[in-house]
């Protein structure tokens, strides 16, 4: 595959006919998004719209306060270009992640920059409490845009686990807190709440989004996507589309089994979350007396903490490589990416490990697919909740997140 085609396995192709101009003018701005700043006659080419149709939409969207012009390019021939590229203040979104432990919200503007942020950290998070932490944080972001954009605010995009209260036990959560989970429709709230659209997002998903438009996801057609956490999830792409299933749950590799059910056996096997999440590696620090929080940092592979990091990475390895390869037979994926909330050293690690654990398995008959590192790392869930809202309103393939919204 050429550069032209992995980079455009994306890429949405516009109609010169009447009665599409909104597609058309998104497939535009898609366009930009995806391949960076370009002159008319190269937008063009690879929307496959006429010069005319490019003309007429990029003059509109320039006076709608989305695109800027930039320098022009002289070349050896003819009137110098100009790159258009996308005005970072035409449009913003508000990304929230809650997970077990902590909350980290992002403001976002249009050209995916990160404009704020802010974190809360806790030990399980109650509904009660965590409603009024985050419409503070909206108004927050809100006041910190410039008075004439804050019109421009498309909405919220929250990535939470499905079942927020569920594994209550192998965390040590009072059950009657967890339980308000079950009770509780949080976008619901917050849309009430903050008087802006809200788009739901499972939180390992929304993570794979992020991947899937701003990183390893824009060059591997179909992959399984492994996001490390205090639980261990995922997300599948297939052909460049994000597959959310029936139920929500397709990727979610936490929940495999290590083993199968043996007859007679009185407990079900245990999943790949009970070894492979950082839950495991932050309980092997504090039986050590160490600061858990490493698990997050470089001091993971540092010191101390590191003997128990290896113990770790000899667990997880082996059964998230298991995960790997029964995927691997099933779908027949391009790659495999993995990141997660740990620091890039410890990601490093882990690809070692995982390069080894593949290696004992006989591929014969199937496709080993290679392994990615993740590029985005801890801020992939509440980055691809705020992409949803901007992906909504103005990319021309909404399928691509419509699936994941409740």
């Amino acid at each position: 595959m050429d550069a032209a085609d992995a980079a455009g396995q994306l890429r949405p192709h516009g109609s010169s006919q009447g009665g599409v101009r909104q597609y058309n003018e998104r497939v535009v701005l898609q366009a930009i998004r995806q391949h960076g700043a370009m002159a008319g006659a190269d937008l063009a080419r690879l929307t496959r719209l006429t010069a005319q149709t490019v003309s007429m939409i990029t003059k509109r969207l320039l006076d709608d306060g989305l695109l800027l012009k930039g320098e022009p390019v002289r070349g050896k021939v003819g009137q110098p270009s100009v790159p258009l590229a996308l005005d970072a203040e035409g449009a913003y979104s508000i990304g929230i992640k809650v997970g077990r432990r902590s909350m980290d919200l992002l403001l976002l503007d249009f050209a995916g920059n990160v404009r704020e942020r802010a974190s809360l950290r806790y030990a399980f998070p109650d509904p009660d409490t965590l409603l009024p932490e985050i419409v503070q944080q909206v108004k927050a972001f809100r006041k910190a845009l410039p008075p004439a954009r804050r019109g421009r605010l498309q909405g919220i995009g929250i990535a939470a686990p499905l079942s927020l209260g569920g594994w209550h036990e192998l965390l040590g959560v009072d059950p009657a807190v967890a339980d308000k989970w079950n009770h509780v429709d949080l976008s619901e709230r917050v849309e009430r709440a903050c008087g802006l659209p809200v788009h739901f997002v499972k939180d390992t998903a929304a993570a794979c989004v992020a991947e899937l438009v701003a990183g390893q996801g824009r060059s591997v057609r179909s992959f399984l996507y492994v996001f490390v956490d205090t639980f261990i999830g995922g997300g599948l792409v297939i052909d460049s589309h994000l597959r959310s299933g029936l139920h929500g749950n397709a990727g979610a590799v936490g929940s495999l089994a290590l083993a199968s059910q043996e007859a007679g056996a009185d407990a079900s096997p245990p999943q790949l979350l009970s070894v492979a999440s950082l839950f495991n590696l932050e309980a092997f620090y504090r039986e050590a007396g160490l600061d858990p929080t490493a698990s997050q940092d470089e001091r993971a592979l540092q010191g101390a903490w590191r003997p128990h990091t290896e113990r770790w990475l000899r667990q997880a390895g082996p059964a998230i490589g298991l995960a790997i390869n029964n995927a691997a037979c099933l779908l027949d994926l391009d790659g495999v990416i993995i990141d997660g909330s740990f620091g890039r050293g410890l990601q490093v690690a882990m690809l070692a490990q995982l390069e080894g654990d593949l290696g004992g398995y006989d591929w014969e008959g199937v496709v080993r697919p290679p392994l990615r590192a993740g590029s985005i790392g801890s801020d992939a869930r509440a980055l691809g909740g705020a992409l949803l809202p901007l992906y909504a309103n103005f990319a021309p393939d909404r399928d691509l997140f419509l699936k994941l919204e409740r």
